[in-house]
């Protein structure tokens, strides 16, 4: 008698009953929200049809220009970006670990901390140029967010091209530059686009950084829809912005979808070699490079620090100490434990219901496995804003107990990470040999132990990658969470935000502070990834 393998792999009741966990939270955490703004937007005593409401806030300026400072963001940091890129993809540089951190850091740091690095550098050393505030400041602080988006994205592409492409252009004579116009460019263009896409999904619902550097003269879909709904409770209003803001970036989720899918180049086993900057010419390109990543990159870094050890024009450490009491009317201590807390939590929960979600995507086929993907992910095409202002309706319906439980601000910040924690996951997970998992069957392990043994050792790099982006992501979390914090559950973007908002030296003095100390976090944070980012890759090749 055969013994058959048992294909615990590919489905089964326990994988499709994992399937609920990820389902399960994403209905209470991410769809009840969104059931009640629509709920309350049909059944106010001021309701109104959604053409009345776009008509009242000038809906379709918000529109054009929220898409136009979104598709100028996406084709400005592609051109900060190229030279970036070539760099990083074709030329072994010493340093290559200090170049990627701080490639990444901006990607990964609260939009209210680059506000106001922008708004030092802008108001500081760059005081004499005719852009502090308004939509200038917005672009450039939103290149340096997202440049790491077209470096990671390209740079990747580019190192999988097969080289011997670009050989065989040069051996029939056509010049490097040709060559590369002729052969590269064109594999890359798919990726470029790729990137410029997600750049423009995010600035479409960029909050912190307009709140603080558009300064009253720029408006978008996302900050109208915090005005609307918390400055004035126009429900109505707030709810079809929402709605018209949601249409937006489904579009831009669908052209990303669509732009990703082209990306078809010829790979090579070998991938791109890496040039030695062993000539002068290759040594001043690389050296014009770095000055210019660190132009873009660095200066508004060092500009904040600064910023926040001058607060007055003098060398000072007043800003910290300021926060660190009460000076400014809350504890910065008190916000920044609370912040770590709650970030580790979050990243706790994300990492927990984002690994099942994985899991389902990777073993479960059918549509209970397309669901709870699905949904899983979902909560990457609606904005920070429109979710807590969601919450803030949901909570207002809830026993307060519930409503004023410390773990809420922790779940919406875990729903908001789980789509990266999937995205880092589930390829980890698929390239787990399924033979190993049909001999542990065999043996008599059951999923859990399957999983535990067979597949955790082989994702535990990918896993803590993606614990320490959640962990960043969450800590930063800024505009669901300007909706439920409390006294007690004040974050230190949330803290930033409100010093930032009130007037006197010292709150921008201890805004500054706590900009740099979150800064710092975010970092080390990035560091340690990046430690660990050259052995996932090695690990992944085997």
């Amino acid at each position: 008698m055969t013994t058959q393998p048992v294909r615990s792999g590919r489905g089964g009741p326990a994988a499709a009953l994992g399937a609920a966990i990820p389902l399960l939270f994403t209905a209470l955490l991410f769809l009840a929200p969104l059931a009640a703004l629509a709920h309350r937007a049909v059944t106010d005593a001021d309701a109104v049809s959604a053409v009345t409401a776009w008509q009242r806030t000038d809906a379709w300026h918000l529109l054009a220009v929220t898409a136009g400072q979104a598709a100028a963001s996406a084709a400005l940091a592609v051109v900060v970006a190229a030279p970036i890129v070539w760099l990083t993809a074709t030329v072994a540089l010493p340093g290559a670990l200090a170049l990627r951190v701080l490639v990444t850091l901006p990607f990964v740091l609260p939009t209210v901390v680059v506000g106001v690095a922008f708004r030092a550098l802008l108001n500081g050393p760059l005081a004499a140029l005719p852009v502090d505030t308004g939509l200038g400041a917005v672009l450039l602080a939103h290149v340096f967010l997202n440049v790491a988006v077209v470096v990671r994205v390209v740079t990747g592409v580019w190192q999988q091209l097969d080289p011997q492409a670009m050989a065989a252009a040069r051996s029939l004579g056509a010049s490097r530059l040709r060559a590369f116009a002729d052969v590269v460019a064109p594999r890359l263009l798919p990726a470029v686009a790729a990137a410029a896409a997600l750049v423009f999904l995010f600035c479409t619902t960029s909050f912190g950084v307009i709140v603080i550097l558009g300064d009253g003269k720029l408006s978008t879909l996302e900050t109208e829809i915090y005005q609307q709904g918390i400055g004035y409770f126009r429900i109505p209003e707030a709810v079809w912005l929402s709605v018209l803001q949601l249409l937006l970036v489904v579009a831009a989720l669908a052209l990303t979808r669509i732009l990703a899918g082209r990306q078809r180049p010829a790979l090579s086993d070998r991938g791109w070699p890496p040039a030695r900057p062993d000539t002068w010419p290759l040594r001043c390109a690389v050296a014009a490079v770095v000055v210019w990543a660190l132009a873009w990159l660095a200066t508004p870094i060092v500009s904040l620090l600064l910023r926040s050890l001058r607060p007055g024009g003098r060398w000072s450490l007043a800003g910290y100490r300021l926060l660190l009491g009460e000076a400014t009317g809350q504890s910065g201590a008190g916000s920044l434990w609370y912040s770590v807390t709650s970030a580790v939590a979050a990243m706790a929960i994300a990492l927990t219901v984002g690994t099942v979600a994985a899991v389902t995507l990777v073993r479960v086929r059918g549509a209970v496995g397309a669901l709870a993907a699905g949904l899983s992910i979902l909560p990457l095409g609606i904005s920070a804003v429109t979710l807590g202002f969601g919450y803030v309706l949901l909570t207002a319906e809830l026993p307060r107990e519930v409503a004023a439980s410390p773990l809420i601000i922790p779940c919406v910040q875990a729903l908001i990470v789980i789509p990266l924690v999937i995205g880092l996951v589930a390829p980890a997970l698929a390239q787990v040999p399924a033979r190993r998992r049909d001999a542990a069957a065999v043996l008599g392990a059951g999923p859990v132990r399957i999983f535990c043994t067979v597949d955790l050792p082989m994702i535990r790099r990918p896993l803590a990658s993606a614990g320490g982006f959640a962990f960043v992501m969450a800590i930063g979390e800024f505009g669901a969470t300007t909706f439920l914090a409390r006294a007690d559950t004040t974050t230190l973007p949330v803290l930033i935000g409100t010093l930032m908002s009130r007037p006197g030296a010292d709150n921008l003095a201890a805004a500054m502070a706590a900009s740099v100390i979150l800064l710092a976090v975010s970092a080390a944070a990035v560091l340690l990834i990046e430690l660990a980012a050259p052995q996932t890759r090695t690990a992944a090749r085997r």
